[in-house]
């Protein structure tokens, strides 16, 4: 039986969902590594950004509903979702990680969580289910788990945001765009992607390599 794993999509769009290069390398390497994929995301309105010039649009969209572009329609609550259903988690990038799913973009250290977020995040390390997070989706791994489980991670190298990071007792460590970090003891795979890719070929590469082996946990 394929292994099944949760993607956890914020939106559409790098600047206030899901980075879509990201989903997208994910959902591949989840099939080409012989696993299937569940999408979801939360049933929550979340500001725009006009993704032409980068400025705030003034109106809300529904994650569940953008996330569904990325899933071609086969997306689900994540309220709805339990570890139980799931052999893993992974939680692509992009500012909606940051912005939607918790709010490290604003708060820093001091980021609070989505709730039904944190609960599927606190639910599969409870069981010991791998959990992959790609780009600045780390971040939110460390505001939900930081302090009880002092997870080692990776954005890449940015210095403020690993500082920030650490603060929340998690431990930050520095990662090429195409390898990734491995916790062992908290079964955590982190990749930098587009926090560093300058390339969309390097992004490919890093999120190929990490979806493997959150796989290879299971």
């Amino acid at each position: 039986m394929k292994k099944k794993i949760g993607v956890v999509l914020s939106g559409c769009g790098v600047y206030d969902g899901s980075e879509i290069h990201e989903a997208v390398f994910t959902l591949l390497a989840i099939d080409r590594h012989g696993a299937e994929a569940l999408c979801m995301a939360p049933d929550a309105e979340f500001p725009v950004v006009n993704h032409l010039t980068g400025e705030a649009a003034g109106v809300t969209r529904n994650a569940l509903v953008e996330g569904a572009r990325i899933a071609r329609g086969k997306i689900r609550d994540i309220a709805g979702v339990t570890a139980g259903e799931l052999d893993a988690v992974v939680f692509p990038g992009g500012f909606g990680a940051a912005k939607n799913l918790c709010d490290f973009a604003v708060k820093g250290a001091a980021a609070q969580v989505f709730p039904e977020v944190a609960r599927l995040l606190k639910e599969m390390v409870a069981l010991h289910k791998p959990i992959g997070a790609i780009c600045i989706a780390p971040a939110l791994v460390a505001a939900a788990l930081g302090r009880e489980y002092a997870p080692q991670l990776t954005i890449g190298t940015d210095e403020g945001t690993a500082a920030a990071i650490n603060q929340t007792g998690s431990c930050h460590v520095n990662c090429p765009v195409t390898e990734y970090v491995l916790d062992e003891k908290n079964k955590i795979v982190s990749t930098p992607a587009y926090m560093l890719a300058g390339r969309i070929s390097e992004a490919y590469e890093g999120i190929d390599r990490a979806v493997k082996a959150v796989i290879q946990l299971c």
